[in-house]
């Protein structure tokens, strides 16, 4: 665990230049816009350690699959999220020697990412070995207000004594990725190009031939006077530069504007006519009205989501941080895209899509955006339906069963552990919860009948084929699974999958007799769409009525799987330091055959269908595997953090949020390095809304439990339900509930049925 962001409500703050952690720092002050983004490297050259990374939505190349063996239905690739065209780069020499931090005896440096106005800025003085002192100031946004471009400005003085200043600023297209399996580089050079005052690059992906058009806009003065630029052209690699001599005090300024269109949403020649409309639309104001600009999109969003902390700046400081990265990497604005695991903030965990952005991130969006933004999330599920069905088809399965990829870019799976590709089916499940989500949230049935009937359907055919009959135990059961716990692989009967997948099977069935009742001619030609018999029904009943669960009878614990009290039970409290985190520090045979478990697995099942059970059997699980439980896994934290509040436990429910909400700003698991958590921060939203406030849909009714934790005197946040945006505001001996809308919201509140009025 890391400790040297400093504390502040608005501000992740770095003071002083720390080498060792720049990796994290990169992950920690990443800026986006949702169609863009870019890890915080440093715009001059840096030799250090440091891991490049500027990243397209949707934009991905197909990494052919590295594995020691091949297994039957492996998928032949591991999608990448790729390091696209740097556009920050800037070449510094000063008398002649270049600019590079590693080299410098750096005397401030100051790194703060400005999350209100959406900013990254950073500042530092230091002494070069030729003995010139400069001080150079950055500033960098990624507009959310256009969200096909960015900017930049660097400024430089030279502090000690006249000297000479170099500047080359450019565009590179010869970018690679670390996580390369065979060190490929996956970009295709097409053209380059400086007319019209500007920059431009094109690169083509190998293999998805995915086009990307980059310009640029290069400004450069000396004391706000402007500068000529001789500019040069080399394959992948165009720039303008400056040479000019300066006296101490002298200001040189350089801003960059880029504009950066794929072939996603443009034609090839339509990149061109796009990108440099873009560029003349951002040239046209001044750089202190795009921050302006910038200011009032992020405003706007605050103002629907942001949380307020009083009286405890490091919980401040995380939910704001964690709100600020996720909205940073989804907008919502295109069905197309999803929230990747990195975001825009590293290689890791190649792909888009995994069952996080379901089970964790829907939740986020529903009570914060228009309903339409976590409609767009189901969506993209549905859109890749067919590849769903082609996927549980490489693997055996028939008659329209969908098999939802573990991890995908475009429907098909990516994946290729084969504990995690074939066996961590429980993922169908969360997306067929998440369409329950919406409906029960929203209120809008029409996503279900016109869209998410069809997933539900598919989804239940594979749990119909997965299970298989037992002679001895008289029941229906599911083996060589992976639950959520990936701590364990290949057990039969996670407690879990088995509850998720009987759910899935009922609610399916629910559904199509409410569509029954409504439009009977719609389901009839949507049971001719996907050939359904009602023979699938009664099936499906059957399992559900003869599915077996695990349980101890003794304790009345629902067991994670059918040997899991097979194991020696340690608590975590017994594990040394020396040996955690245990995925660092364990051999995999060790950690298998342990009871540690790395996140929510039982209790994932009794946060999502919570009203199945009463509050003693909620207890007696959630005390038997959170001291289980080592918490390597960044969205088990949240999870807790729910159960633990509604359980009165106040005190755990306070650690898991600050366990959540500062994961990556403490860095707990010693991995912010490779980027950030993006999909666990909506967890971090989760614990205080759905755990502190206790937020719930109660029969269509919001439904509030509130407790405060002692060291906070408030905390506020906004929600949207049904048509209704609700303030919320809990202190410690009162609230505060303003409607901010024109009809009226019944709500339960503490146990009490409530009616809050619209403010006039």
């Amino acid at each position: 665990m890391k400790n040297y962001i400093v504390h502040d409500e608005w501000n992740i703050i770095e003071e002083g230049f720390q080498p060792a952690y720049n990796e994290v720092s990169e992950s920690i002050f990443s800026i986006g816009n949702g169609r863009m983004g870019q890890r915080a490297n440093f715009e001059e050259d840096y030799s250090g350690k440091s891991l490049p990374g500027s990243y397209l939505a949707g934009v991905y190349y197909p990494d052919k699959t590295r594995v020691g063996w091949w297994k039957n239905g492996y998928p032949e690739y591991f999608a990448k999220v790729i390091n696209a065209i740097n556009w920050i780069g800037l070449h510094i020499e000063v008398n002649g020697e270049v600019l590079d931090l590693a080299k410098c005896d750096v005397h401030s440096f100051q790194r703060k990412l400005d999350m209100k106005h959406g900013l990254l800025i950073r500042s530092f003085d230091a002494r070069l070995q030729n003995g010139v002192e400069i001080r150079v100031k950055s500033t960098r946004m990624f507009h959310l207000f256009q969200s096909e471009t960015a900017s930049l400005k660097y400024t430089i003085q030279v502090l000690n004594q006249k000297a000479s200043l170099q500047v080359e600023s450019y565009l590179e297209g010869d970018v690679v990725n670390r996580d390369s399996n065979y060190d490929e580089h996956f970009w295709n050079f097409i053209s380059s190009g400086t007319s019209d005052s500007q920059l431009n690059m094109t690169m083509k992906t190998k293999k998805t031939d995915f086009i990307v058009r980059a310009d640029l806009v290069n400004n450069f003065t000396l004391n706000n006077k402007a500068l000529e630029s001789r500019p040069s052209k080399e394959g992948t690699y165009v720039s303008e530069s400056v040479a000019i001599s300066v006296e101490p005090g002298d200001i040189f300024s350089v801003e960059k504007r880029v504009s950066m269109v794929t072939s996603q949403n443009y034609s090839e020649t339509e990149l061109v006519v796009t990108g440099k409309a873009n560029i003349e639309k951002i040239s046209a104001i001044t750089f202190d009205e795009l921050q302006h600009n910038q200011a009032l999109a992020w405003g706007n969003f605050w103002n629907e989501s942001d949380i307020e902390i009083t009286a405890d700046v490091a919980a401040q400081q995380a939910i704001r941080f964690n709100i600020f990265q996720l909205y940073q990497t989804y907008t919502g604005e295109d069905s197309r895209l999803n929230i990747g695991p990195k975001g825009f903030t590293g290689e890791k965990y190649g792909g888009v899509t995994y069952w996080d952005t379901e089970a964790y991130c829907v939740p986020f969006y529903l009570a914060t955006q228009p309903s339409a933004i976590a409609r767009n999330l189901l969506l993209y599920r549905y859109q890749h339906l067919d590849k769903a069905i082609e996927n549980a088809a490489k693997l055996g399965f028939s008659k329209g069963a969908a098999l939802y990829p573990m991890v995908t870019m475009n429907g098909e799976e990516c994946h290729n552990e084969w504990e995690i590709t074939f066996e961590e089916i429980h993922r169908n499940g969360a997306i067929a919860f998440a369409i329950y989500n919406y409906q029960r949230y929203t209120g809008d049935w029409s996503y279900v009948e016109n869209y998410g009937l069809e997933v539900l359907i598919a989804i239940s055919r594979f749990w119909a084929q997965r299970v298989n009959w037992s002679a001895e135990k008289d029941k229906y059961v599911i083996l060589g699974v992976t639950g959520p716990n990936e701590y364990e692989n290949n057990v039969n009967n996670n407690w879990y999958t088995n509850t998720i997948a009987s759910w899935c099977l009922k609610y399916t069935l629910e559904s199509i007799q409410t569509l029954k009742d409504s439009d009977h001619i719609k389901l009839n030609v949507l049971f001719e769409k996907v050939a359904f018999k009602q023979e699938e029904a009664v099936a499906w009943q059957h399992i559900m009525d003869h599915l077996y669960y695990p349980i101890d009878t003794e304790s009345g614990i629902f067991l994670q799987q059918d040997g899991y009290l097979d194991k020696e039970q340690v608590l975590v409290a017994d594990l040394p330091d020396k040996e955690r985190p245990i995925n660092q520090k364990w051999s995999w045979d060790r950690i298998l055959r342990s009871c540690f478990i790395k996140q929510a697995d039982v209790l994932q099942g009794l946060y999502f269908f919570e009203d199945q059970y009463d509050l003693d059997t909620i207890r007696k699980n959630y005390d038997f595997y959170e001291p289980r439980t080592v918490h390597e896994s960044s969205l088990s934290p949240c999870v807790h953090a729910i159960l633990a509040s509604k359980l009165g436990n106040e005190a755990k429910a306070y650690e898991f949020y600050l366990r959540t909400a500062r994961l990556d700003l403490d860095d707990y698991n010693n991995d912010t390095e490779d980027g950030l958590h993006i999909t666990s921060m909506a967890g971090t939203w989760m614990s205080i809304v759905e755990g502190f406030a206790g937020m719930r849909v109660k029969n269509n009714t919001l439904s509030f439990q509130t407790f405060i934790p002692k060291t906070w005197d408030s905390y506020a946040f906004h929600v949207q339900f049904r048509g209704v945006k609700l303030f919320v505001k809990i202190k410690q001996h009162d609230f505060e509930l303003i409607n901010k809308s024109n009809q009226e919201i019944n709500i339960i509140f503490n146990g009490e049925a409530i009616s809050v009025k619209p403010t006039a």
